[in-house]
């Protein structure tokens, strides 16, 4: 058996991680305990069981369920020190995959209601988010996500929050949910104002939805990174689009597999994109609905793809130039990565 290096030692950034979705599922059924949340008996026997749930969302029927599970889960998050615990776990999960950077994701008007408004909620989880970085040494920011499920001006408003609080810790702007529905045109404002702001413009394309997606992604919303981003592997040109622009892929190979995207990893286009040079940082999405984290990604492309360890290396290095963390903190762990590639495989 070929001798390889620990993964999870391995220095990376983490750039696809949603707020809710990266809860542990113990504490999500400490949560719905403690606030007396009836969790969906499938989820419930999920997190007991630690199988992830049986999820399938290329139809609508399946999103919808999907959709359940998550809105259950983000339920049990109702204060302050919810928040707190949430994004502390977050990190010290992270830390334990090798994450040196992490760039966490989140709705704030998922949390408004509970929290005292949309303002409150964003400064609660930039607050708990400064704390676990200091506490832990992780680095850490947010991307403010808004839902293209609801309307475009929601988007707006959530942009307008996203550059006010920029000197706090948000770098960048995303659009998430169901990119099957809502044209990316219709957000076209919510991303210029971002843009004029200073901060990154991460929507997702290319998951449920093909090629066509991701140009859409592109062409309106000037996104430079693509949340998934895996389905222009079906289209050359495309890719040779990416990779001259530099645009990375966050590339969630588990949850690929897991909402029925993909079949099985092995149908995974990563080595499609790595070979076209389309920049990808590895990450896990939802680990609590999909049951792997960040260094599991990894173990995806070694197991599944035959990516030798300096093919993974180099992984990691995408993911680190694809992130907003600071210069010293890019060359930090990017001589990491090189030192892991020196040590003697075990």
């Amino acid at each position: 058996m070929e001798r390889v290096r620990d993964l999870s030692e391995l220095p990376k950034a983490h750039l696809h991680l949603h707020f809710t979705g990266s809860m542990r599922p113990g504490t999500v059924l400490e949560l719905a305990d403690k606030y007396g949340v009836h969790l969906p008996e499938t989820l419930a026997e999920a997190l007991t069981s630690g199988e992830p749930p049986k999820l399938r969302a290329t139809d609508e029927r399946g999103w919808f369920r999907f959709q359940r599970l998550y809105d259950a889960a983000r339920s049990c998050v109702r204060e302050p020190e919810d928040i707190q615990r949430l994004v502390r776990e977050a990190a010290e999960e992270d830390l334990k995959d090798g994450s040196g950077w992490l760039e966490i994701q989140v709705d704030p008007t998922s949390y408004a209601p509970r929290l005292g408004g949309l303002i409150p909620a964003l400064e609660i989880i930039l607050d708990a988010v400064d704390t676990a970085s200091r506490e832990t040494g992780l680095g850490m920011r947010v991307l403010v996500a808004a839902n293209r499920m609801k309307h475009p001006l929601d988007a707006r408003t959530l942009a307008r929050l996203a550059v006010r609080y920029a000197d706090r810790g948000v770098v960048g702007f995303g659009l998430s949910n169901d990119e099957r529905r809502g044209l990316a045109r219709d957000f076209d404002r919510a991303f210029h104002i971002v843009r004029e702001g200073g901060l990154l413009s991460a929507p997702h394309g290319g998951e449920l939805a093909g090629p066509a997606s991701v140009r859409d992604c592109l062409d309106d919303l000037h996104a430079t990174r693509l949340g998934h981003g895996v389905r222009a592997a079906e289209d050359p040109r495309l890719m040779k689009r990416l990779a001259d622009r530099g645009v990375t892929c966050e590339v969630c190979p588990a949850s690929n597999v897991a909402l029925g995207v993909y079949e099985k990893p092995e149908d995974v286009p990563l080595r499609t994109l790595f070979e076209a040079g389309v920049p990808m940082a590895l990450g896990a999405d939802d680990p609590l609905l999909f049951g792997s984290r960040l260094a599991a990604q990894y173990e995806i492309a070694r197991h599944a793809h035959g990516f030798t360890d300096a093919e993974i290396a180099e992984l990691a290095r995408q993911s680190v130039r694809g992130s907003a963390a600071p210069q010293d903190v890019k060359a930090r762990l990017l001589t990491g990565v090189d030192d892991w590639l020196t040590r003697p495989a075990a």
